[in-house]
């Protein structure tokens, strides 16, 4: 296959491949809206992306540049379930077919969700399976694009266009963001994409990883016994080193939430008219949890999707009694 279908994850992602997503994804994705929590600090509802999340920026971006003889042979992704309703969603606007390797207690939502975009689903048991090499081995059976959720520099520059669509929305006060991060890509995007604003990963305890790795300029993987965690869309075992050597490098760090602190920032979300997922969430509880010191200029807090199941939803933000 022309090599240039291919992940090329070896290739460091930039700020001007950011720029250049920017110019892919016009008139693709939505602009999200900022909306105000505080003085000086925001809420960037990507929650409202098409697809419902922020992966659509990056999906689209790498399956753009899949040469025209390539994609009928289609793409395969893994992911829990934001990231395969973004490369779902990207498949089916350029006409290509995907297969999305998911794991069998994905919540129902993104199951449903990324198969009425038109994928092909195929389940495994995340613990005594690799997603990994299920999707690499249909790769290469069927000749499609393996587009990785987080390590692929192309996905990570789709990202940091949420960066770029920030500043542009509220100038030169953008001092600092809080990312939800799981593998890192989005975090590493914005920080490519904002060179002069402080990054700051927001992961729920237990599975903090980014964090410890940032804390000790080392990639710190996810201990086997890691606790229960709402947060499905952030249970990454081991960052990758693109995102992870992006983040290092912006001098960024990391914090952490419980799961009643995000439980708390879904039902806050909720007062704000907004459905956030534990995932997405976890940024806001950090915030609202009082993990974040104050700074000159404007904190911009992400919530990143909105992918949860109802009946689960609705157990976290019904009052009790």
């Amino acid at each position: 296959m022309n090599g240039s279908s291919q992940s090329n994850n070896r290739r460091k992602p930039t700020r001007e491949g950011v720029l250049a997503a920017a110019a892919r994804l016009v008139g693709v994705t939505t602009r999200t809206p900022l909306l105000p929590l505080g003085s000086r600090t925001w809420l960037k509802a990507e929650s409202l992306q098409l697809g419902g999340a922020f992966k659509l920026r990056g999906a689209y971006n790498r399956l753009a540049q899949v040469p025209e003889a390539d994609r009928p042979r289609g793409v395969v992704a893994f992911s829990s379930g934001n990231h395969a309703q973004g490369v779902a969603l990207a498949a089916r606007m350029l006409n290509m077919r995907a297969a999305i390797v998911m794991p069998a207690d994905a919540p129902q939502v993104k199951l449903a969700g990324t198969a009425a975009l038109g994928a092909e689903i195929v389940r495994y048991d995340r613990s005594t399976e690799s997603r990994e090499e299920i999707a690499a081995r249909l790769a290469a059976e069927r000749g499609a694009v393996l587009v990785p959720s987080f390590d692929d520099p192309d996905v990570v520059e789709g990202q940091g266009t949420l960066g770029l669509e920030t500043a542009l929305q509220l100038g030169a006060g953008l001092a600092r963001m809080v990312v939800p991060c799981g593998g890192g890509g989005l975090a590493a995007g914005v920080a490519l994409a904002l060179p002069t604003v402080e990054i700051v990963t927001a992961e729920p305890e237990g599975w903090d990883d980014m964090a410890w790795s940032l804390a000790g300029s080392a990639i710190v993987e996810v201990a086997p016994d890691a606790p229960k965690t709402a947060c499905d869309a952030l249970q990454t075992r081991r960052v990758a080193d693109i995102t992870f050597g992006a983040l290092r490098d912006a001098g960024a760090r990391g914090i952490a939430a419980s799961e009643a602190e995000i439980r708390a920032a879904m039902v806050h979300a909720f007062g704000l008219g907004l459905v956030v997922e534990p995932g997405g969430a976890v940024a806001l509880a950090a915030w609202l949890a009082g993990r974040l010191p104050e700074i000159a200029g404007d904190t911009v807090i992400v919530a990143s999707g909105r992918n949860v199941d109802p009946a689960a939803f609705a157990a976290v933000v019904t009052p009790a009694g």
